[in-house]
């Protein structure tokens, strides 16, 4: 970005709440973009890390702090100067966070977030735990699209959509991102942004376990466009778009999770298939050590046991979920999940609902 880019942007104190790699990877475009970004780790001695390095040496090595962007580790030393409010921790601690929100923060200070996924025990999408804890005073924005932390830290070309009931808002939100490295779309569409976000977690592990069984690049093609039927079924049962699931949010975060080894969930399937067929390992021993190894969130695993849940309350057909969970939650071999995928009776092609 040119000097001249950053001075004219309009510039804003915001708090960016989890430092993990995508949360830091935002929070250093933000800064670079020439806002004020406070970066807040829920652990004092990790945040205090942060400080000291101006990197994030665990997930972003190298990737230097700019120096508008502070850690903290401290809530109370980021909040009362926000003017807006970014929200990436994972979808399990997404509600603690904005309870405290809630208690701290101005009603009227914008708050958004890049979590993907549902709420593991109520099964909630985000921007219903958002409208529980945060109320309708609070402007509530989800951001989303085909990124990786790693690129996004690099300033390589992106795009994402910011997607709010109130357009104004969404805007804002654009506004604060977009430079002309990273493309920022709008839209009214928050379920349908997120059942994107969270879908295509449960995709990535299903393509990652055939990749592991060296299905082939057929096999891929086959359960990234299915997939892309499932994600259209649950958006339509929970009043997302169908065009939402064409766009960033559906279509190009499910293309680039699945084909990309960058994605944790696509590596934990590759590995899970890998791993089983390799030896009697027990199943849950297998699995936590695949995600020690990979050492972040795989959202996918909760994904799939939330969605599950919904799709027995709406009679769902999501026959690729159903089958990952069983390989992730019931145990089943991988290879008995793709035979019986592939031992389906055949069907019209356009019967998506």
């Amino acid at each position: 970005m040119s000097t001249m880019q950053a001075s004219n942007a309009k510039q804003q104190t915001l708090a960016v709440l989890g430092a993990g790699a995508w949360g830091t990877a935002l929070a250093v475009h933000l800064a670079r973009k020439g806002h004020r970004v406070h970066l807040w780790d829920h652990q004092a001695a990790r945040a205090e890390r942060l400080a000291q390095a101006r990197e994030n040496q665990r997930y972003l090595p190298g990737v230097m702090f700019p120096d508008s962007l502070t850690a903290h580790g401290d809530l109370s030393e980021v909040l009362p100067q926000a003017e807006g409010v970014l929200v990436v921790v994972p979808s399990h601690a997404f509600r603690a966070v904005l309870k405290t929100l809630s208690t701290q923060l101005a009603p009227s200070v914008p708050v958004a977030w890049a979590t993907k996924g549902f709420e593991p025990e109520t099964c909630l999408l985000l921007h219903q735990v958002a409208a529980d804890e945060l109320g309708d005073t609070t402007p509530q924005t989800v951001v989303s699209g085909p990124t990786f932390a790693s690129e996004v830290a690099k300033g390589l070309p992106t795009a994402m959509v910011a997607a709010s009931s109130d357009l104004e808002m969404a805007k804002f939100w654009a506004d604060a991102f977009h430079n002309e490295q990273f493309r920022m779309y709008t839209q009214q569409d928050m379920a349908g942004v997120e059942i994107g976000g969270a879908y295509k977690n449960i995709m990535a592990i299903a393509t990652g376990l055939s990749d592991g069984l060296s299905l082939g690049a057929n096999a891929r093609a086959a359960l990234i466009s299915r997939g892309m039927v499932e994600m259209m079924r649950l958006a339509n049962a929970l009043g997302g778009h169908q065009e939402t699931m064409m766009g960033l949010s559906g279509l190009g975060d499910l293309v680039l999770t699945c084909t990309d080894d960058q994605s944790r969930n696509r590596r934990y399937g590759m590995a899970l298939a890998q791993s089983q067929a390799a030896g009697s390992e027990d199943a849950a021993a297998r699995s936590q050590r695949i995600l020690q190894s990979i050492g972040q969130v795989v959202e996918g695993i909760k994904a799939a046991e939330a969605v599950k849940h919904i799709a027995q309350r709406h009679q769902l057909e999501l026959p690729i979920m159903a089958e990952v969970w069983s390989v992730i939650h019931n145990r089943k071999s991988v290879e008995a999940a793709a035979q019986a995928l592939m031992a389906r009776s055949g069907k019209s092609e356009l019967e998506f609902f």
